[in-house]
């Protein structure tokens, strides 16, 4: 089988099955890792795995570092006392401790491994903006500048957004076995850039106050099977967690809600498929990707013939694969945009940073799949505006198609997709710049033979 049908496209393209149980999802209001939303969230998706015929839909509970949302406030005094302690001003990066810092902040810039070389932070506020400047060479993620300022000798961290009018933006900063070093806010751009200001006029006082709950809990993983009982399977993946500052609507429900639309779709095909495909929402991306770590050191990895994860997807219509250099993966994703002559872009870029790396890093054939929104950064992603109403089920259900089609040929069963060397995917990585950034965070998984 190499094309998806007629009438199971038309039904894709008249389906509102996928924006129900966003609808459902985003309603949850809150499903930050390890606390009752995700497991509501994870109930959802499992019912909807039922209601759409796939076998054997399970929900499987593993321990993370558990992190609840308290207080904050930001007090600065520079011509007179300004507090900024609403919401929309500032909030609080999952696995920051709790804590009480008086000190000056510094800012420093986009927060490039230069920038804290140049600045004295022991004993301060270093503040840093979530810009990677266009032209850099790599793409500085948000943890990285929160350790460099940690081992730079500062007190506390403040990530001001680089996009006006998106609100303070949040994102973990947490380490594998619990809270990181200090303490640690997201801003939104306008305060961001009245301290900016405030910094270019002089030394600048403030008192940053953050109150929050770190301790163990359990999140979870869902996940269903269609197709035949083969040795191999195919798996579409995405994570039902989202921040508890928003709906968490495009991050990641959107992924989510297309997984399950996809094994809907297969469903009505399954004697067509070549492969089993394994339908599966992982919980806890969001604060260190640890549902997909848990399923890829508990299951037989030499049985994934493939994973396509499904994160980013809500910003347009417009396919966006990263193949990490899997290429039978781009080719059937090129071969859908000929057959279905809709555009989707495919790239062999590395992006260590969703659920799909887990099982990359282990040399598994893996991509991501986003979609192309032509604007820097996730805009509305990890911040309050993360809602229902910023997407469109007409977006949904193209992707939708491009993702089942995608799947269906790779579940072809005389396409080939061979694992790599997990020497060749260190190698990729540290070509493409990302060795120095995860080394800063803690992250890198190689050997350093």
């Amino acid at each position: 089988m190499t094309t998806l049908p007629t009438a199971l496209v038309g039904d894709a393209y008249t389906s509102t099955h996928s924006w129900d149980l966003l609808s459902d999802l985003v309603d949850i209001d809150n499903r930050m890792a390890g606390q009752e939303g995700e497991a509501e969230g994870a109930k959802l998706v499992k019912a909807a795995f039922e209601g759409h015929g796939l076998r054997d839909a399970t929900i499987t509970e593993f321990g993370i570092p558990g992190w609840w949302r308290g207080d904050c406030s930001l007090t600065v005094e520079s011509d007179r006392t300004h507090v900024f302690d609403e919401r929309y001003q500032l909030v609080e990066l999952p696995g920051t401790p709790s804590g009480e810092v008086t000190a000056e902040i510094v800012d420093v810039g986009y927060g490039l491994p230069e920038d804290f070389e140049e600045a004295d932070l022991e004993g301060k506020i270093a503040m840093a903006s979530s810009l990677t400047p266009d032209g850099y060479g790599r793409w500085i993620h948000r943890a990285e500048k929160y350790y460099a300022a940690a081992n730079a000798g500062a007190d506390a961290f403040l990530f001001y957004n680089h996009i006006e009018g998106c609100l303070p933006p949040t994102g973990s900063i947490g380490e594998e076995d619990g809270p990181g070093p200090i303490p640690a806010v997201g801003v939104s751009k306008e305060v961001g850039d009245r301290l900016v200001r405030y910094c270019e006029g002089g030394a600048v006082e403030a008192d940053l106050s953050v109150e929050c709950r770190n301790e163990p809990t359990q999140s979870r993983n869902v996940e269903a099977v269609v197709g035949p009982d083969t040795d191999q399977e195919v798996l579409l993946t995405a994570h039902v967690d989202a921040h508890d500052v928003g709906e968490g609507a495009n991050d990641n429900g959107v992924g989510t809600v297309l997984v399950s639309e996809v094994g809907r779709l297969l469903a009505e095909i399954e004697d067509d498929l070549e492969t089993r495909v394994r339908l599966l929402v992982f919980g806890a991306e969001e604060v260190g990707l640890f549902g997909a770590y848990h399923w890829v050191e508990t299951h037989d990895r030499d049985r994934v013939k493939s994973i396509v994860n499904v994160d980013g997807a809500g910003y347009s219509r417009n396919l966006d694969i990263y193949t990490h250099g899997f290429d039978p993966i781009g080719e059937a994703f090129r071969e859908v945009a000929d057959e279905l002559a809709v555009p989707i872009e495919v790239s062999d870029d590395i992006r260590p940073h969703s659920d799909h790396w887990p099982f990359v890093q282990e040399g598994i054939a893996g991509a991501q799949a986003r979609s192309k929104s032509g604007e820097s950064g996730r805009g509305w992603g990890h911040t309050h505006g993360d809602t229902l109403d910023k997407l469109d089920l007409r977006d949904l259900r193209e992707l939708a198609v491009g993702l089942a089609a995608g799947v269906v040929k790779l579940a072809e069963r005389d396409r080939e997709v061979q694992h790599k060397p997990v020497s060749e995917i260190r190698d990729a990585t540290v070509e493409e710049g990302f060795e120095e950034g995860m080394r800063n965070t803690g992250s890198w998984p190689f050997d350093d033979e």
